[in-house]
């Protein structure tokens, strides 16, 4: 009994080292879907006292999408409960807020570690379960993700847990309900965790004998219980019924709006996404491909469905891939396992090979991002708060808002919602500052009481609108590295200008 009680401590040690070596952004989706709206549940302008749980009198940004009915409360739900602990227990600070819902999520994330080593072990072995494990935890691209407040990362938790109790042949762990019922709660929290089950759901229904008692007593029960509860909470929130999962759906499916913020080859999965967030753990999982039972066949199948349908839409990320990690980190530790002379070799060369990306991505690549709201969280504790106000103009979402201020300063940034009117010559916000940042800025700000008393920038626009600066009486109070690899409208450093 001490060897799993101590792997469990020793996971949950290492993923909490993991959350605080992970000090840089991803993509604005961890902060704006999650912890910004879970502020915004729960934190009142001072100056209100209203108890309206639609958050009228509340401070936090809510992005486009949630006018539209495109994202539940559900999963911010979670930070929210978070937030009103800590706020009750007079303890919400910022850093507080900030780190909280991660170390939560790295706790999690631990657990998650452990039940795909058990799941190994009671399929298998110790030793092939020992590998599996190894592999998970080198992972570069599940150190730099797995602690982070995305709905990628909870969708790839449950898609474990879920595993687990999945009735694979062999398995004794299987159980229709509870498999089924965190799958479902993986498509509350974010719809298209749908995609890598349709197989395994589909095959599971195949082989069950009693099928109309597998419908009568999991797929309505379960379906029922978690659409109920999550149109509830939506309903409690948005003020009104919404089915956040179809909204979703049509938006990013049907209508394929989601162009709107790049598209990419069909073939980028294949060829970049895959490859990439694998890493040099690619070739084990080929090896591991071939090698593996029969019976792990329908979860390679998962891995190829969800990639070929991810293919099918025009816009692509890294992150949307990430819940097939689990099931190729199966294959590598089968690989790995079966080396047998060079297993050694193998490991060592596969965690060394990872932990530069893992450290260089999780401290050094977009970190700036991050360390320029700890500028913004002085003027909280200033006197002139009240006359403090903000305007970020960078590319949108660029930093988090309120959740990493806890203030209710006043912060403006450029917007880029998508057109969904059907206008053509729709140009958002953004990119109209962009085209002409010098005359944007004089024709905004016409009137020097209407000048905001900071602003922050990448570096790349500095020598564009150097000449408004001057002239406004703005000057640099602080440089903030970013990244080593500037690309377009994002530059290397984050400058802090401040008006005299």
């Amino acid at each position: 009994a001490g060897g799993p009680a101590r792997l469990l401590a020793f996971t949950v040690a290492l993923r909490t080292l993991n959350c605080f070596f992970v000090q840089t952004s991803f993509v604005p989706d961890e902060y704006w879907q999650s912890l910004e709206v879970a502020h915004r549940m729960v934190f009142k302008y001072p100056c209100h006292f209203s108890l309206s749980i639609l958050n009228l009198n509340n401070y936090g940004y809510l992005t486009w999408e949630w006018a539209h009915g495109l994202r539940g409360y559900s999963y911010p739900l979670i930070f929210a409960s978070i937030y009103k602990a800590l706020q009750l227990l007079g303890m919400d600070d910022v850093k507080l807020l900030i780190w909280v819902p991660r170390l939560v999520q790295a706790v999690l994330a631990a657990f998650a570690d452990m039940k795909l080593y058990s799941l190994v072990q009671h399929l298998e072995n110790a030793e092939t379960a020992k590998c599996v494990y190894f592999c998970q935890l080198c992972s570069w691209f599940t150190w730099y993700s797995c602690t982070r407040t995305l709905t990628n990362t909870m969708e790839t938790l449950l898609t474990i847990f879920a595993l687990s109790y999945y009735p694979i042949k062999g398995s004794k762990m299987g159980s229709s309900c509870k498999y089924l019922a965190l799958v479902a709660l993986a498509i509350i929290i974010r719809p298209t965790a749908v995609i890598p089950w349709i197989p395994l759901v589909f095959r599971h229904f195949l082989q069950e004998q009693r099928k109309a008692d597998l419908i009568l007593h999991n797929y309505i029960p379960v379906g029922l219980v978690t659409v109920g509860t999550s149109l509830i909470i939506d309903r409690m929130f948005f003020g009104e019924w919404v089915l956040v999962q179809l909204n979703f759906l049509k938006f990013n499916v049907l209508q394929n709006l989601g162009t709107f913020y790049g598209s990419h080859p069909w073939h980028w999965y294949f060829t970049q996404g895959l490859p990439v967030i694998l890493g040099t753990h690619l070739p084990f999982f080929v090896h591991g491909c071939v090698l593996a039972p029969k019976r792990y066949r329908i979860f390679l199948m998962a891995v190829i469905w969800t990639v070929l349908v991810y293919s099918m839409l025009s816009h692509k990320e890294f992150r949307f891939i990430y819940p097939v990690m689990p099931f190729c980190m199966v294959f590598c530790g089968y690989s790995l396992k079966h080396l047998k002379a060079w297993k050694k070799s193998a490991a060592i060369c596969l965690f060394l090979s990872n932990l530069l990306p893992a450290l260089y991505t999780g401290l050094i690549h977009q970190r700036g991002s991050l360390d320029v709201m700890s500028h913004i969280q002085q003027l909280c504790n200033d006197s002139y708060q009240s006359e403090a106000s903000v305007f970020f103009m960078m590319p949108c979402h660029s930093t988090p808002f309120y959740s990493h201020v806890h203030c209710p300063l006043k912060m403006r940034f450029l917007q880029c919602p998508p057109d969904l009117t059907g206008n053509e010559s729709y140009i958002d916000e953004a990119d109209v500052f962009y085209s002409n940042p010098l005359g944007w800025l004089n024709k905004e700000f016409y009137n020097d009481t209407l000048l905001p008393s900071h602003l922050i920038f990448f570096s790349v626009l500095e020598q564009e609108i150097s000449s408004f600066l001057a002239l406004r009486g703005y000057e640099k109070t602080a440089t903030v590295f970013h990244t080593q690899v500037p690309q377009g409208r994002v530059g290397s450093h984050i400058y802090v200008y401040r008006k005299k």
